[in-house]
């Protein structure tokens, strides 16, 4: 049987514009002799579907648009595609996350997802009910181990916990089957594309079966699919890979399967710097494109100077095109020169629309007013952030009269420890860095200079220590560790889950330095709660994926504070 994998890009909510995708690639399919077209799960409805589940117009408008695909589909060809379908049953949630198999016009059968996560920026047992057992599909003459996304990922010799008592995987294997085939919208984190690789490897060893994988692709809002759909014989050797971060199509005979081919080493820290490159040039470039005609036709990046509003300006520029892209520099009485003229410079590498937009007026207005209030009182942080607010009235300004999405250029070492200003540098639509630690930004800024073979970030951006420059002198070190000390620390409590003393033990850092980074994170949730969604590229970046509670005290049962006192929402850096 020839099978064509069709990774495809579609829009969540986007009836019309996905049956088309879904179609186009279909008779792509057709034309090169294909018998069965493989897509994405929920392709139909596009990946997450969310609350759009709970309205039945939602719902009779996917039933409609299955049918459709149905009836459209090339003569001869069977369609394997993703949708919500509704659970006839009184008993249990009222859909099901199904396979369907198109044939003749009509839906010849179906397959349920059984495992359903609920961990991290997945929901999906508010929606729908877990299939309860497994059946073979047989399409062509072959027995198909058909499920999805989730259901491989149960696979006990490979995963290190178990979130559920079934395994599809060993279950199909031993009712008999003669191919997986895995339907997915697994979105990206760094390391996932490998990690997706040997699972699938060693199912393939475990039970003497090949393996069919066909992932979603683009972007949705906070997440990126990176794709790596991929074909791997029953030994687990690779057979066919896609590329990453785009639409790709392959047709696989599995009378022909054809030899393995070389795939990357795992591990590759160069690799990794260019996958979140691509993830966040397809995350900007989707939510500007998928958010409708009109809606937005220029992305906004205020320029510092510094290391991030340069890189997430190239970035802005690899997604949309520089014809597309306004960069406008706010300079104040604190602003180097350097600054300035690094952004200009940036600017003219990228080629894109600059102005100079400066703020000494707008700020001393603000302190003209406050003044009365203010009076002997000590210069601190709600003087320096009248700089940050009102360069955030200025871009959302020329952003509503301009139609312009303003993308904010924190990175997540700053967000986490709340070195942002609310309704300041954290005021935009998008943030492109939020997920990205202070170090790996210098490593994409260095990717982004090596792909255009000369220094588009400048160099002088690169090497300057980072600054906010809200007060003479100031430096981001006069208040943090230094970012690699940083960036170890939040990688470890943040991402990993562990607690200061472990960090402490491990790292060698000092426990008070530990804690103190660790408190700066916890009290700062109420900031990360009003930031723009951000682009995720790790395996927990801040927002929907992450729950922690904003108003919280950690106390043993003694009474000894263990790690964050409540949020004071008062205080801001």
């Amino acid at each position: 049987m020839r099978i064509a994998l069709c990774q495809i890009n579609t829009t969540v909510g986007d009836l019309a514009g996905n049956v088309e995708r879904v179609l186009e690639d279909a008779r792509r399919a057709a034309a090169a002799g294909a018998d069965l077209a493989v897509f994405p799960e929920l392709c139909v409805t596009g990946y997450p579907p969310q609350d759009l589940l709970d309205r039945p117009s939602f719902l009779d408008d996917t039933d409609e648009a299955v049918r459709y695909l149905a009836r459209h589909a090339p003569e001869g060809l069977s369609l394997l595609v993703g949708a919500p379908v509704r659970n006839d049953s009184p008993v249990g949630k009222r859909l099901y996350n199904q396979a369907l198999l198109l044939e003749g016009g009509e839906v010849r059968d179906a397959i349920s997802k059984t495992l359903l996560p609920t961990y991290d920026v997945f929901d999906e047992y508010r929606y729908f009910e877990p299939c309860p057992d497994r059946r073979v599909l047989e399409v062509g003459g072959l027995r198909l181990g058909l499920h999805i996304c989730e259901d491989m990922w149960n696979n006990e010799e490979q995963v290190p916990y178990h979130l559920y008592s079934a395994n599809p995987i060993d279950e199909l294997a031993a009712i008999g089957i003669d191919l997986f085939v895995n339907i997915s919208a697994s979105p990206y984190a760094v390391g996932k594309p490998i990690e997706r690789r040997e699972l699938i490897r060693e199912s393939c060893r475990e039970h003497g079966v090949p393996f069919v994988y066909v992932n979603a692709v683009g972007a949705n809002t906070e997440l990126v699919f990176d794709g790596g759909s991929q074909v791997q014989s029953a030994e687990g050797g690779v057979l066919w890979h896609s590329d990453l971060f785009r639409e790709d199509f392959f047709v696989w005979d599995t009378e022909a399967p054809g030899t393995p081919i070389e795939v990357a080493p795992e591990g590759d820290p160069a690799t990794a710097t260019a996958e979140i490159h691509d993830a966040l040039v397809l995350g900007v470039r989707d939510y500007v494109e998928k958010t409708g005609d009109g809606v937005f036709d220029k992305a906004l990046i205020g320029l510092s100077g510094g290391i991030d509003s340069a890189v997430t300006c190239a970035i802005a520029v690899a997604a949309l095109g520089a014809d597309r892209v306004v960069g406008v520099t706010m300079p104040s009485e604190y602003s180097s020169s350097g600054s300035v003229d690094d952004s200009r410079t940036l600017a003219e590498n990228l080629g894109i629309e600059f102005h100079e937009v400066p703020i000494a007026t707008a700020v001393g207005s603000f302190e003209e007013m406050l003044a009365p209030m203010f009076e002997g009182t000590e210069d601190g942080v709600a003087e320096e952030n009248i700089q940050a607010r009102s360069r955030g009235v200025t871009l959302m300004a020329i952003s509503n009269k301009f139609s312009h999405l303003l993308l904010t250029t924190g990175n997540k070492s700053e967000m986490a420890v709340g070195y942002a200003t609310l309704y300041g540098d954290m005021s935009g639509g998008l943030a492109v860095l939020s997920d990205v630690l202070k170090m790996e930004v210098y490593r994409v800024a260095e990717y982004i200079n090596r792909l255009a073979g000369r220094d588009v970030i400048p160099r002088d951006t690169i090497t300057k220590p980072p600054s906010a420059e809200l007060r003479p002198g100031q430096v981001d070190s006069d208040s943090l560790p230094p970012y690699d000390v940083l960036d170890a620390i939040l990688a470890r409590y943040v991402e990993e889950h562990r607690s200061p003393a472990a960090i402490a033990a491990e790292t060698g850092f000092d426990l008070q330095v530990v804690e103190r980074i660790a408190q700066m994170v916890d009290r700062n949730e109420y900031k990360r709660r009003q930031a723009a969604p951000g682009l995720r590229i790790s395996s927990k970046a801040f927002g929907s994926g992450r729950r922690v509670p904003i108003v919280m005290q950690r106390t043993s049962v003694d009474g000894t504070v263990l790690e964050a006192a409540p949020a004071a929402a008062t205080v801001d850096v």
